[in-house]
């Protein structure tokens, strides 16, 4: 992985927080399931506030599954982490939309084909609305894991006094990938995807970068935001390092991706391992604690306009 000043930055902060961040969580509902139903003290200090598609929103009407509901917790007092008022986080746990097979959208906004292959092959000027995802070696699927993992993210986050946008909170959410990016679009200021690779070699986390095509990268709103979208996976991906977690390669591998090719705001797919990685809900725990830590130690003044 390149190393430049703001991953050094990341580093140490992930080093020099270590405590403080134990302090802070203090109490987070780690050790105990997940449920989807709040206790009294979580609607005592969060508002639930559920958000859905409006055709009047950027790049709705590239939609074709758009019915579903996505829900904002909002701090009921508005914390200020790092000397900055602290940003509304997007977590969208991949997959978990039951479509009709062959449901297609655009894969760029402006009608170009795609510049890479991934779940659709490079060259294709439509991709499928969403995917269903992998299944473990176990048997249990990736829509599954990364709900759980969302889930235990989101209370880490809320605890941390972080805004949340919960894209799905179900096993199926009626929200393909061009809804979940118009949601976050409107409703956060960073966006991360959760998600795990097909392979089964258990080769660790990286993130899906921009892919180096001159004319994807001028492409709108791509180029508007890949550079910091790059910038949050390069720093989420050194700060997971720093914690020892397994790292592929680099931490990145050139993508084009629906969420990438829409996206307003600084915005990431993480695959955080395959089929062959751990997933048990001690795990997943571990990592979401992890994910949060990497999220609270990002420089918030390298992403804001």
């Amino acid at each position: 992985m390149k190393i430049n000043k703001n991953i050094v930055f990341i580093v140490a902060i992930v080093l020099s927080m270590a405590i403080v961040f134990t302090s802070c969580t203090n109490g987070v509902v780690t050790s105990s399931e997940v449920s989807q139903s709040e206790t009294e003290e979580e609607v005592s200090k969060y508002d639930k506030i559920p958000v859905s598609i409006s055709d009047d929103m950027e790049f709705a009407e590239f939609s074709k599954i758009k019915t579903g509901t996505a829900y904002l917790y909002k701090q009921k007092e508005r914390k200020v982490i790092l000397g900055r008022f602290a940003p509304v986080i997007a977590i969208n746990a991949g997959h978990g939309t039951e479509i009709p097979q062959g449901t297609t959208t655009l894969s760029h906004p402006d009608g170009s084909p795609k510049v890479t292959g991934g779940t659709t092959k490079e060259g294709e000027v439509y991709s499928s609305a969403i995917s269903k995802g992998m299944t473990f070696l176990s048997g249990v699927k990736e829509s599954e894991v990364v709900l759980l993992l969302a889930m235990y993210l989101k209370e880490e986050l809320l605890e941390m006094g972080y805004d949340v946008l919960m894209i799905r909170e179900q096993i199926d959410t009626q929200l393909d990938n061009i809804a979940r990016t118009v949601l976050a679009n409107n409703y956060a200021d960073m966006h991360i995807s959760l998600h795990y690779d097909s392979t089964d070699t258990d080769k660790g986390i990286f993130y899906c970068s921009t892919p180096s095509s001159k004319k994807y990268r001028r492409m709108y709103p791509v180029s508007e935001t890949f550079e910091k979208n790059d910038l949050l996976g390069d720093t989420i991906v050194a700060a997971l390092a720093s914690q020892g977690e397994k790292i592929f390669g680099s931490g990145k591998l050139p993508m084009d991706l629906t969420q990438m090719s829409y996206t307003k705001i600084p915005s990431i797919d993480i695959e955080l391992g395959d089929k062959a990685s751990l997933h048990t809900p001690d795990r997943l725990k571990e990592l979401a604690s992890r994910l949060a830590l990497a999220i609270y130690c990002i420089p918030l003044e390298n992403f804001s306009d």
